[in-house]
């Protein structure tokens, strides 16, 4: 199907859901909760447990008996409960990765507490929309400390449905925030993959919704699902292909150029899977270190590959630093560990 088309259904036998454009998977959500009973975006309220000396950071106890991990400890006592998030995924035996600095997600807005200020998304241009959503937002936080960011998905909204949200969303952070003491509990649980797709895909607007028991066969989807548990990834009939494999210290990524011997062909095998390599680690769930071994190549094409590279994680929206060549030859890029692998869910889904 051409377009932007949100399909809800299940996967592995629990919630999902997909986005598809012009017929090609490009993101997934899914019910991950057989592995962690902490998914990205839960808030809890922790207590400081173990400061580590040196290193900058805490370990967080936790509700359902788990251990987070919090990079910076500045004014936090051992001992003292502090509200938390969930920020990403953690390896099997390692503590969860943890952030003080809460959101709350709408569909139209985000909330942030302690960080004052309305501001609204670069993607609304037009002067006059951007003074009308910033004056109702500075309505709506009627003098709290909150933030507030509108997001382009207001710009085609009514009034009216922004300020109910914006109301909803206040409200929550609110009665979060003021959970500040007693031990560890669990204040506010991750949204599921179909509310998710309601809040994250909602701009632009998807030109078909479907659903249904049998929506992810019927459109494509565990064929893509399929194609993604197998570590190769082909370019295309005699453009090459790249095998994807995920080790417990890092994401190890092949490329080769196949039958096409051409004096180009390891430029363009290479171009191909620089420009696919954000949505492949995103589908998979990959993150961590990542090392491509490139199709050999002449140094001087390394320039135009760097370009593909950083213009192609800019726009994949999940934070990721180009560590560069090494003295081998090989590329180095590490990306921060959002998702729990899609191998790890299937797994849990077979048992």
């Amino acid at each position: 199907m051409k377009g932007r088309q949100v399909v809800l259904g299940r996967l592995f036998g629990r919630e999902a859901a997909a986005l598809m454009e012009d017929g090609q998977l490009v993101d997934l959500l899914a019910d991950i909760s057989p592995l962690t009973p902490l998914a990205p975006g839960a808030i809890c309220r922790g207590v400081a447990e173990r400061l580590m000396k040196g290193q900058g950071g805490i370990f967080v106890r936790l509700p359902e008996g788990q251990t987070g991990y919090l990079r910076d400890r500045r004014g936090i006592a051992e001992g003292k409960p502090l509200l938390v998030q969930v920020a990403g995924v953690a390896e099997p035996g390692k503590a969860i990765p943890l952030t003080t600095r809460l959101i709350f997600r709408g569909r139209h807005a985000l909330v942030t507490p302690d960080a004052p200020g309305v501001n609204v998304s670069r993607k609304i241009r037009e002067a006059e929309e951007r003074a009308l959503l910033e004056a109702l937002g500075t309505a709506a936080l009627d003098g709290r400390s909150h933030g507030l960011i509108l997001r382009s998905a207001a710009e085609l909204a009514e009034e009216d449905e922004i300020a109910a949200e914006l109301a909803q969303l206040l409200d929550l952070a609110d009665g979060v925030c003021a959970e500040g003491e007693g031990g560890p509990e669990l204040l506010l649980d991750a949204a599921s993959p179909w509310e998710q797709a309601w809040t994250e895909w909602a701009e632009p607007a998807p030109d078909a919704v479907e659903e249904g028991e049998d929506s992810f066969a019927r459109c494509g989807v565990l064929e893509a699902v399929d194609a993604l548990l197998s570590p190769r990834v082909p370019f295309g009939a005699g453009a090459g292909d790249a095998v994807i494999e995920a080790t417990r210290a890092l994401v190890a990524v092949d490329v080769n150029t196949g039958n096409d011997s051409s004096p180009a062909a390891a430029l363009k095998a290479n171009i191909a899977l620089a420009r696919d390599l954000p949505r492949q680690l995103r589908l998979r769930g990959l993150g961590g270190q990542v090392v491509i071994d490139f199709a050999p190549m002449p140094k001087r094409d390394r320039a135009t590959l760097d370009q593909v590279l950083s213009a192609a994680f800019r726009a994949s929206g999940t934070e990721t630093t180009l560590v560069g060549w090494t003295a081998m030859g090989l590329y180095e890029l590490s990306r921060k560990r959002d998702r729990v692998p899609l191998a790890r869910l299937a797994a849990a889904g077979a048992g």
